[in-house]
């Protein structure tokens, strides 16, 4: 049984605060910034070039990525780390074309995230005319996924309301009119239960800064199913997924199976934090967290429905259609948030409507989740919210 009270003391957690913005940015693991002094220090800083060779730095991607691996049900070996997950979802996606040259669809959904739908369109706006971005609601793309389709590209997780797509189905569906897919797990590596293997998918991609907690902007990961990875072309043939960076040769030549997915220098000090992150992870597995994020969610939802009624559910009830994330719609979300945010309560928000809360079991329990439902009940019940100062907006909400 995992100790989540040993889990949660590996996090530097302000006083004061109740953390339920995980699912954007999870928080500084307490081991975090003596594993990057010390990488800093005793390789950057004593090893100098040469720690690519006596750190073992050009390694790291593959070996991290292995660890990733674990929590998404990928088989040893095929995850690597690196760049940016919209630069990753450029790759899965050129890749997976490229294996169906006879069809020109790429389907997906309105709860993708919009920086997938961004990479497809400027991909498919470059392989010219006769190819389309398809974009039906999260709840159709089973019944549109037909034999004119070429890939999925889907999110399993809504990023607005937390809907969980049913990733087995959906993939075998696919599978069965020809069609290859790709998973954005942005919104469930982490969070919920994933079999990549078991379930048939061909291409996997994520970030690791929000519920793997490795920091902003730490670095994204790929998954290329065995079946395929000496098969998949990157589209972006960097220096590093050639089969011999140091031949230099003119030409590329990809690298055999995950290693042709590379693309630039790894960030080794961004690895050494998520490395960090990554031993939290060895105190648990994936079925205890998502059983404790079922309980922390539904006692979210409880909570908060008996003392804010003017708030609507944007999260599916039903426990096995929801991510780690619950989300209520109100008319005036965002200043509601940043009233929240001034007492304490960190959530966030997402145009036009919905307050988004993430539940992260490594560090939040059900004490949090009443007391954040009690604050909310006073910002509501007292209208605190209704204030001009929490209506100016940032650049990021």
């Amino acid at each position: 049984m995992t100790d989540f009270a040993a889990t949660k003391a590996r996090f530097h957690l302000p006083e004061g605060l109740i953390y339920l913005d995980g699912n954007s940015l999870g928080p500084l693991p307490l081991d975090a910034p003596a594993k990057m002094d010390a990488v800093m220090r005793a390789e950057w800083g004593e090893m100098l070039i040469t720690g690519w060779n006596r750190a073992g730095w050009m390694d790291r991607p593959q070996s991290i990525g292995d660890r990733i691996g674990r929590l998404i049900g990928a088989e040893p070996g095929h995850v690597v780390m690196g760049d940016t997950l919209s630069i990753k979802v450029y790759q899965a996606l050129a890749a997976a074309l490229e294996m169906r040259p006879d069809r020109r669809v790429v389907l997906s959904d309105t709860g993708n995230f919009p920086s997938d739908l961004y990479m497809a369109e400027g991909l498919l706006g470059m392989l010219g005319e006769g190819y389309e971005l398809r974009v039906v609601a999260p709840e159709e793309v089973a019944d549109h996924i037909t034999e004119e389709v070429a890939v999925t590209l889907i999110t399993e997780v809504d990023y607005r309301t937390g809907r969980l797509h049913d990733m087995r189905a959906l993939t075998k569906k696919a599978h069965s009119v020809g069609a290859l897919t790709v998973w954005d797990l942005a919104h469930t590596a982490g969070a919920t239960e994933v079999d990549v293997s078991g379930c048939g998918a061909d291409f996997a991609v994520g970030c690791t800064y929000k519920y793997l907690n490795g920091g902003p902007g730490a670095p994204a990961f790929i998954y290329v199913a065995p079946r395929h990875a000496d098969r998949a072309r990157p589209a972006l043939s960097g220096w590093l997924g050639h089969a011999a960076p140091f031949e230099f040769e003119q030409s590329y030549r990809p690298a055999p199976g995950i290693e042709r997915m590379r693309v630039g220098t790894p960030p080794i000090l961004a690895l050494a934090a998520l490395e960090a992150a990554l031993d939290v992870w060895e105190m648990t597995d994936m079925a205890a967290v998502r059983a404790k994020s079922l309980e922390l969610t539904a006692l979210f939802i409880e909570e908060v429905e008996a003392r804010c009624p003017e708030l609507v559910l944007a999260t599916p009830r039903a426990p096995a259609e929801r991510g780690s994330q619950v989300s209520f719609r109100f008319h005036e979300g965002f200043a509601a948030m940043q009233a929240l945010i001034a007492r304490g309560v960190i959530g966030d928000f997402r145009a036009p409507d919905i307050m988004r809360f993430g539940f992260t079991p490594l560090f939040i329990d059900e004490g949090d989740v009443v007391r954040a439902a009690e604050i909310m009940g006073e910002v509501f019940g007292e209208r605190l919210w209704d204030d001009a100062a929490y209506r100016k907006r940032g650049r990021v909400t």
